[in-house]
């Protein structure tokens, strides 16, 4: 399993679009607005309603409660049932967003995600500059809850499907299966299938006072068990109806199904927008048995963390004994640095987007000379040099005489050590395009492993200038 750049830019919306609707819970007007949001900021909520106007970032970690829905809480400040709301983001392919809240939590609709598609269209999802980045999925990663038998796992595939299996063990709502092959089929497929509920579960909280903004507009009720006179008046009531009745298949009237397996398709939108928690998309096939809020927030906090250790480790697997693409010849007929600058030896790959690049730390250093002498230990300053020098053949890659060129540093950002590198260690350079090279300036992101460990890493900005 590893991180990858893929060749697919990342997006966000143009304009801002604003929906109002009833809170589930609150049963009062709540008003989202969609806004764009820059490259790598990812999916975020906004509470408008607040001093500070707070954000909580759609993460798994933020996950605090998932009884009747998702809720994210972030230094105290909540969002209820952000699910909806994601899965419309993430099947819409949008990766950077705002959603601003004046309330809790997002209005409920008609319980589905179809109104939040049509705004998020009406704002023009647009490509940003910035490649996006896969977390490509090689082994079964899996999570069962034990307690409630439910299972969800993501397998390898060519790219993000999702199939869901729902038994609730009831003669009205028998066994369904649900499947997403393709995130672009989701607003056709998937994106009007409404939030459900059993009768049972509507009397308790109806009883507890705990659904206001709900009605038979926005949840589709299966009758599990007989309706007494005195349920079907208090059902009237607070549905706010003349009359209420059982339709033939199995639900309270005044809706008619979108489709049979509405409800697997149902949880087939919440496993999507769940999952978007875990903040980098994934290639792999999810199959989720009977799935909830609970075991899909496990099943991203589980996935998050291995992609947080991979990002770590992600070692790039390159053969030290081949012979290199560029050796140092090479190296310094295209950068303008020599002894004892030159800071590396060996360039192994080179693409318009990436270039891995090695050296081989000796104990002949000059740095060594100053630098603990009695502890040798490579300078932190000099590993990032380095990487820069390898972001330098990049960059230097897209011009025909590169010798007549020189590389400038513009900015070093989010630079961290991880490591120490002594004398005897191989060094090995990862660096990878964040947007495409415009006007010789180089954005990239910089990675410094050795002894299969992460040692160093950095966001870079270097530009290439004419020698005069």
């Amino acid at each position: 399993m590893g991180i990858v750049n893929t060749e697919i830019k990342q997006k966000t919306i143009k304009d801002e679009v604003s929906l109002t609707g009833v809170g589930l819970h609150t049963g009062k007007n709540v008003t989202i607005t969609f806004k764009p949001a820059l490259a790598n900021s990812g999916l975020s909520f906004k509470r408008v309603d607040l001093e500070g106007a707070p954000v909580i970032e759609a993460d798994a970690n933020y996950v605090t409660n998932t009884q009747r829905g998702t809720c994210l809480e972030k230094n105290g400040v909540a969002i209820q049932t952000s699910e909806h709301v994601l899965a419309a983001l993430v099947g819409l392919d949008v990766d950077n967003a705002i959603i601003e809240l004046n309330a809790s939590e997002p209005p409920i609709m008609d319980g589905s995600s179809k109104f939040f598609v049509e705004a998020i269209e009406k704002a023009n999802v647009i490509e940003l500059d910035v490649f996006r980045e896969e977390f490509v999925i090689t082994d079964i990663v899996s999570y069962i809850d034990e307690e409630s038998g439910s299972e969800i796992l993501v397998m390898p595939s060519k790219e993000y499907q999702i199939t869901t299996m729902v038994d609730f063990g009831t003669k009205v709502l028998g066994t369904q299966n649900a499947t997403l092959n393709h995130i672009s089929d989701f607003k056709k497929d998937i994106s009007d299938s409404r939030t459900f509920s059993f009768l049972h579960e509507i009397e308790m909280l109806l009883e507890n006072g705990l659904i206001k903004g709900g009605d038979l507009n926005n949840a589709i009720v299966y009758v599990d068990k007989a309706l007494s006179p005195e349920t079907m008046e208090k059902l009237r009531v607070a549905f706010k109806k003349d009359s209420i009745s059982v339709k033939p298949n199995g639900i309270l009237d005044n809706l008619t199904l979108h489709h049979p397996n509405e409800a697997a398709r149902h949880k087939l939108l919440d496993v999507l927008g769940d999952l978007a928690l875990i903040g980098t998309r994934i290639r792999g096939k999810v199959i989720a048995n009977k799935p909830g809020h609970f075991v899909n927030t496990q099943f991203a906090k589980k996935l998050a963390k291995i992609i947080k250790n991979e990002r770590r480790n992600n070692v790039p697997n390159i053969d030290l004994n081949q012979p290199p693409l560029m050796d140092v010849v090479q190296i310094m007929d295209m950068l303008p640095h020599r002894q004892p600058f030159l800071l590396i030896d060996k360039v192994f790959e080179l693409s318009d987007s990436h270039v891995i690049a090695t050296k081989s730390v000796t104990m002949n250093e000059e740095f060594f000379k100053g630098h603990f002498p009695g502890a040798p230990v490579m300078p932190g300053v000099l590993i990032v040099e380095a990487m820069a020098q390898t972001g330098g053949v990049l960059v230097l890659n897209t011009v025909p005489d590169p010798e007549n060129y020189l590389t400038f540093f513009m900015k070093m950002d989010k630079v961290k050590f991880k490591q120490k590198v002594m004398p005897g260690d191989t060094l090995i350079f990862k660096c990878s395009l964040i947007t495409p090279i415009r006007r010789g300036i180089c954005h990239m992101q910089g990675y410094a492993y050795a002894n299969g460990k992460l040692c160093a890493e950095a966001e870079l900005m270097a530009q290439i200038s004419k020698v005069k």
